[in-house]
């Protein structure tokens, strides 16, 4: 299993099954993480809606992260 900082950050949402899954669709660090949408989530087999909006919802958090360092 692959031990990086995709897989401590799905770990976190309680979502690990996935790591492989984005790390194998280029989704290897969080920059490009805070990139990902439904078509992304499909490509790499997120399916459960419940999940997904687990994902969505961590990703707005990155984002809101980055915005209140940068400003």
């Amino acid at each position: 299993m692959c031990t990086n900082i995709v897989y401590e950050w799905l770990k976190t949402l309680q979502l690990p099954q996935y790591a492989e899954s984005f790390v194998d669709n280029g989704y290897d660090d969080l920059e490009v993480c805070k990139q990902i949408g439904d078509p992304d989530l499909d490509a790499i087999g997120v399916a459960v809606p419940h999940h997904r909006r687990r994902i969505h919802e961590a990703v707005r958090r990155l984002k809101e992260a980055d915005e209140r360092a940068a400003g």
